[in-house]
């Protein structure tokens, strides 16, 4: 039942108790124990909101950062990654496999707001050894969710 709650509120996470017993056929209290106890044992880590920043006055510029480190004795990636993590600037931290170590995703408020956290912070740290930053132009589909709708032509068609 568990990956079935899970595979359900990874989709909504808005979805009420209520409802989510009805889908999977089981009473309410037995889903809310269920969800309590993941949340308490660090399965769910949070619940998070998708928004389209591009239907928004908001200006925010989304990048991809991909970091070459050196691994240090008895910590391999872990401490440079946390020392990463831990600016508000920063979304998310994967370590990767290829030609980079970790994957950096931010937001900023601008593309020089981005390119000076790079120059600045992260590319100053201690066992950095070289940065490629990537911007998002734009996003097409994100958690499973498309974002980019498909251009429909709504012009009447003229016939001879």
């Amino acid at each position: 039942m568990r990956e079935q709650i899970l595979a359900i509120i990874e989709k909504n996470s808005r979805i009420n108790i209520k409802e989510l017993a009805v889908i999977l056929g089981a009473d309410e209290l037995t889903i809310a124990n269920e969800l309590k106890a993941m949340e308490e044992e660090g399965v769910i880590c949070g619940y998070h909101t998708m928004i389209d920043w591009e239907k928004t006055s908001i200006e925010k510029v989304t990048a991809l950062i991909e970091v070459r480190i050196t691994p240090q004795r008895n910590q391999g990636y872990d401490n440079i990654a946390e020392r990463i993590y831990k600016y508000p600037e920063v979304n998310s931290v994967y370590l990767i496999s290829g030609g980079y170590d970790l994957l950096v995703t931010l937001e900023g408020k601008s593309l020089k707001a981005v390119s000076s956290f790079v120059s600045d912070k992260l590319s100053t740290l201690e066992g950095v050894l070289s940065t490629a930053t990537h911007f998002i132009l734009k996003k097409y589909k994100d958690h499973g969710t498309i974002l980019a709708k498909k251009y429909e032509d709504t012009r009447e068609k003229v016939t001879p």
